[in-house]
């Protein structure tokens, strides 16, 4: 099995540990045939966001215990689905991503430029 690469070409980070993120709940951004929502973007959670995605049919925000989901706060990292991502880009609420931590599909839904525009992690 080949080590998944970022959108720099480099091997992909880990996104988020605390809470577990992911797909497979690896803490990576990883993908795979299961994944229809396409978890790829790291994100760094802001209000703005959390409520847009609420506002949209996916509330990140409430926990929900019986399937170990604490509920998400701003600041906090998450593997978002790329979709989601780049609907609240054209929204103007797009969450600040971790280009490192970000799977190279996503540039499938939003361009490198895009992503380096709200880059936490660009020199």
């Amino acid at each position: 099995m080949t080590q998944a690469k970022n959108v720099l070409g480099e091997t992909l980070e880990i996104c988020c540990t605390s809470p577990m993120t992911g797909f497979y709940r690896d803490g990576t951004c990883n993908t795979g045939a299961g994944d229809f929502g396409a978890h790829l973007v790291c994100a760094e959670l802001t209000e703005e966001f959390l409520t847009f995605t609420k506002s949209r049919g996916n509330d990140l925000s409430t926990p929900v215990p019986m399937f170990d989901f604490p509920g998400l706060k701003p600041g906090d990292r998450w593997c978002l689905c790329a979709s989601r991502w780049k609907e609240a880009l054209d929204a103007g609420v797009a969450p600040p991503v971790v280009l490192s931590a970000t799977h190279a599909s996503a540039l499938e839904y939003a361009s490198l430029d895009e992503l380096k525009q709200h880059a936490l992690d660009l020199a």
